[in-house]
């Protein structure tokens, strides 16, 4: 139900939009809504939108020790966004899901707003959820290839199309997003890795196609992994091992 109202930030959610995208029935939802309400975990305005609520912020908090990576990541983050130009994020594995942990934009004044902060999409769609998935198992992928119904992101995600460029990803050591989202709006990814060798995270760059052809891809890609392999190697540290998502 959370995760239900956080697809809808920062505007907020409807009772009906939070109840499809949940799959419970709109009394149910209402109800459990109501119940968060009181506890402080998600809040409503005046025209009956919820939103993420208070006590989330302080519970966030008190677990930031553990989980937060943003403060070794954002120096990455920003370098990247500096030497390209471009809209740099860092973003993280949730289950089936990346979600946008950290973005920096760059001094390109035409920019991407595919992705911001907290915004969720499914492994195998944009490309740092490309960029995740293509570095899991075998078994993990079909696993999770026969579970996953991408087609609602377009006929591009159907999972013959996905298996592709998993192999271009593996073959390239980066994920292309060649505008499958909203169309003219490119990125690319580069998955980073946790102390057990999973791919855990995920730095990228977006922008307009234009400034992603092929030979200034050939420029931006090494410079993407080797910002992944310092930020893995960072991760890795002993002094710093986040605790597993």
């Amino acid at each position: 139900m959370l995760r239900a109202v956080a697809a809808h930030e920062p505007t907020g959610a409807t009772t009906s939009a939070t109840a499809r995208r949940s799959g419970l029935p709109r009394p149910t939802t209402h109800r459990l809504l109501t119940s968060l309400m009181d506890e402080g975990l998600v809040d409503r305005t005046a025209d009956g939108r919820w939103l993420l609520g208070p006590e989330l912020y302080l519970l966030g908090t008190a677990a930031a020790d553990r989980y937060d990576v943003t403060a070794i990541a954002q120096p990455f983050v920003r370098q990247l966004s500096v030497a390209t130009g471009e809209s740099a994020f860092l973003s993280v594995r949730r289950g089936d899901e990346t979600v946008c942990l950290v973005r920096e934009d760059g001094s390109f004044p035409i920019r991407s707003h595919v992705l911001r902060e907290g915004i969720r999409f499914p492994l195998g769609v944009a490309s740092a959820g490309m960029a995740v998935l293509a570095y899991l198992s075998d078994a993990e992928i079909d696993a999770y290839l026969a579970r996953a119904d991408l087609t609602a992101y377009g006929e591009a995600h159907r999972a013959g199309v996905v298996r592709t460029r998993i192999d271009e990803t593996r073959d390239a050591g980066y994920a292309l997003n060649p505008g499958l989202i909203v169309e003219g709006s490119w990125g690319m990814g580069a998955a980073v890795f946790d102390q057990a060798g999973q791919p855990q995270w995920a730095l990228s760059l977006t922008g307009i196609e234009q400034r992603f052809t092929a030979a200034r891809r050939r420029e931006l890609g090494p410079m993407l992994l080797q910002a992944a392999h310092e930020l893995t190697r960072s991760l890795r540290s002993p002094t710093r091992r986040p605790a597993a998502t």
